[in-house]
């Protein structure tokens, strides 16, 4: 069996919805588990919704939900599916006051990809493709840290493969990533992003021959096409050349998502959904050499934390335990680390977090910091290259070795 995974940009609209299945019948449409996520821009709506409901703007939520309603019944129309009768949409915001926010969240936003995915369900049946929907709450388990789910894969392993070996077992299964649920029935998110992760792990569970990512792009290129101008297919990479590339911040996968396929040695591909039948990119471990261009990795909206101890004893020798603690505590990102005698700065997404966490730091350490900067990671650099990149930059650290180079710069502005 095969792991397809498609993201928002891949059915944003009707269209994308009967180009995903163009690809499932290019595939056979056999023994097909195809992961979706929520179509284009809607998580970003019901964080919106979650947002006002949180600041009691009630009717700015409901314009909203109203809003994220009517363009999938659109959709919906638009595919030949009638509202009320091949779908039933939610009309009430599940959101209680009495709940923290961050399980707001979940409840929420996780309606994204149960929209989305039955909508292609119902679709893709009446197409005639023997089809099943999968209610991913129900089947991935995970404990209750909202937003960031940690999935518990005993026991999603023993449920997923159940489910999959039945004998009625249909040609494609439609589910849900970046959702799960906890044992009492709490829907819950796995991070941003988190559709590649859950395609890995139905691919781990079930043991596929590959999992597969159709994106926008051509495959995993060596740099942002919208940011650099002159971008190079990488044809082929290693897991770990993965895991460091999204570590770093490129975008084109989940940085969890390499762990459960090299566990198994299960390849992935990253494919143009507009041109299916083009090469892509391959991940794996076997007939796969270094990365021979550079790469270039920028990772937005970073914050550098520098912290100076009270007393000025030695910051590295003594509180790099309690410094880190903090860090952990309050969910912070940390992507770069820098320490002297007596200091230590740390750049980290500059979440809703990071105030609450440098409050908890200002307790034992003289706390100063910037915003507003990004970092470029540059893989396979040299000094011609570094020397471009510092060009009209102003850096705000910088961290080289003999092949890779890390710059904190400050941003020029909101869409650099």
């Amino acid at each position: 069996m095969k792991v397809f995974k498609f993201g928002g940009a891949s059915v944003k609209d009707a269209a994308g919805v009967r180009n995903l299945e163009r690809i499932v019948r290019l595939e056979g449409a056999h023994d097909l588990m195809v992961v979706v996520s929520a179509m284009s821009k809607t998580t970003n709506a019901l964080e919106r919704v979650v947002e006002y409901c949180a600041a009691g703007q009630e009717d700015k939520a409901l314009n909203q939900w109203i809003d994220i309603i009517d363009f999938h019944v659109a959709i919906m129309k638009e595919l030949g599916l009638q509202p009320g009768s091949d779908i039933r949409l939610q009309g009430e915001i599940p959101f209680d006051p009495a709940l923290p926010y961050d399980e707001n969240y979940d409840q929420i936003v996780s309606m994204g990809e149960l929209l989305s995915t039955q909508i292609i369900a119902v679709y893709l049946l009446k197409q005639g493709l023997s089809v099943e929907w999968w209610n991913m709450p129900k089947l991935l388990r995970t404990d209750n840290t909202w937003r960031e789910a940690k999935v518990d894969n005993e026991t999603s392993r023993t449920v997923i493969r159940a489910g999959w070996d039945r004998s009625n077992r249909p040609s494609v299964v439609i589910a849900q990533g970046f959702i799960g649920g906890t044992a009492d029935g709490k829907r819950t998110t796995l991070g941003r992003e988190g559709s590649d992760y859950t395609a890995a792990l139905l691919g781990n569970y079930l043991d596929a021959e590959s999992v597969t990512i159709w994106k926008d792009v051509p495959g995993i290129l060596n740099a942002d096409p919208r940011i650099e101008p002159d971008t190079v297919l990488i044809p082929s990479l290693r897991y770990q050349d993965a895991v460091e590339l999204s570590y770093s911040g490129a975008q084109i996968i989940h940085p969890k998502t390499i762990r459960p396929l090299e566990n198994k040695q299960i390849p992935l591909f990253v494919k143009p959904f507009g041109d299916p039948l083009a090469a892509g990119s391959r991940i794996a471990a076997d007939g796969v050499g270094p990365i021979d261009v550079p790469v270039y990795i920028w990772r937005k909206n970073q914050i550098l934390i520098t912290m100076r101890a009270k007393d000025f004893a030695f910051v590295l020798e003594e509180s790099l335990s309690e410094i880190f603690d903090i860090i952990h505590r309050h969910r912070l990102k940390v992507s770069l680390i820098q320490s002297s005698a007596v200091t230590i700065s740390v750049c980290v997404d500059n979440t809703r977090f990071v105030p609450e966490a440098i409050e908890a730091l200002q307790v034992h350490f003289n706390v100063s910091y910037n915003d507003h900067l990004s970092l470029l990671t540059i893989r396979g650099t040299t000094p011609d290259i570094l020397e471009r990149a510092k060009a009209g930059r102003t850096i705000m650290l910088s961290q080289t070795t003999r092949r890779t180079a890390r710059l904190v710069v400050k941003e020029l502005n909101a869409d650099n």
